[in-house]
């Protein structure tokens, strides 16, 4: 198909309104429903009100019964979502940082990250060994301040630098490592082989920038998918594939959020079996009932998993709540 000009122009807030209407979209409360035009903008809601419209989409006209309420309720949800996914990845992610930390260093020293001979990729390494000068060099932080004032080497030890580096970085350095007794190590560290672990901290980078830029998790297809493991040492999940829509083959789930959401507690067990991630998640959906589980990628079966059984849940406290919430 040939390419053509963007010829379309922008419209006023009660001309987006209009056109909302005009498509069929039920409209509860003219005056919130602009409010929440200016304050969010169309575009943005329309990712929530897409799956809405009938068949061809490019017809843009709502299925019977679409509602602007609803698809505002859908976005709040998606907005505390992604709230929680990214409070808990950055558990994870200082976990995954401090045990790399301290297994490195003591087998090939403080500064092992500068050591080209220990990565597969030296270009690769050069590039995110720049990216961790670039940190260095930018930051205000005091202690590296103090450091660049008292010692001549021109990076600090790992567990400076690491204080200062993205999960982007991390996860580049562990995917780059060429030793691989202390890869499987801090792999294991995690119940994980090493390909499984370096394909879900990848994939947690890629969700927590979705998280940091505001963008949807839910009715979400990730660009970026998770390895499904092979031989996970604790509690995962026995479903990961649902029919196609032709029903006549099985389709992965491991790019939908409800396997990154697996991801996340399966790691979140491993650094603190005592986590409440499961009954966070448990709130989230009590408090927004509208929810289709489905555009969150949950398979039928999904809370009898081993991974998700609610019966799993250790507090007594925990346990009379989610009684309540059932």
């Amino acid at each position: 198909m040939a390419k053509v000009p963007y010829t379309k122009t922008a419209l006023n807030y009660p001309n987006q309104l209009q056109q909302l209407k005009d498509r069929g979209l039920r409209v509860e409360d003219d005056n919130r429903a602009l409010h929440l035009l200016e304050k969010i903008s169309y575009y943005r809601l329309s990712g929530y009100w897409f799956p809405m419209l009938q068949m061809p989409k490019s017809a843009h006209q709502f299925k019977p019964e679409s509602s602007f309420d609803n698809a505002f309720r859908i976005y709040c949800f998606d907005r505390e979502l992604r709230k929680l996914v990214s409070n808990e990845i950055e558990k994870i992610e200082v976990a995954i940082r401090a045990k790399m930390i301290y297994i490195l260093s003591h087998t090939h020293g403080p500064f092992w990250y500068t050591d080209v001979a220990l990565f597969s990729n030296p270009t690769s390494h050069n590039d995110t060994k720049a990216k961790l000068n670039a940190a260095f060099n930018r930051t205000d932080e005091l202690y590296i301040q103090n450091f660049k004032r008292k010692y001549s080497d021109p990076f600090p030890p790992c567990w400076m630098m690491f204080e200062l580096a993205s999960f982007g970085n991390i996860s580049k350095l562990y995917e780059n490592l060429a030793i691989t007794h202390e890869k499987r190590q801090i792999a294991h560290e995690f119940g994980l082989d090493d390909s499984t672990f370096e394909s879900w901290i990848h994939s947690l980078a890629y969700v927590r920038n979705l998280c940091a830029h505001h963008s949807r998790l839910w009715n979400r297809i990730m660009s970026i998918s998770p390895q499904i493991p092979l031989t996970p040492t604790n509690s995962w999940i026995n479903i990961t594939t649902v029919p196609s829509r032709s029903g006549l083959t099985a389709v992965n789930i491991n790019n939908r959020t409800y396997f990154m959401l697996s991801v996340i507690l399966y790691l979140l067990n491993t650094i603190n079996p005592n986590n409440n991630f499961k009954l966070k998640l448990k709130k989230l959906f009590y408090q927004y009932p509208n929810i289709d589980f489905k555009a969150l990628g949950f398979p039928l079966g999904w809370e009898n998993e081993p991974l998700w059984n609610w019966s799993n849940v250790k507090f007594p406290f925990y346990k009379k709540l989610l009684m309540k919430l059932a």
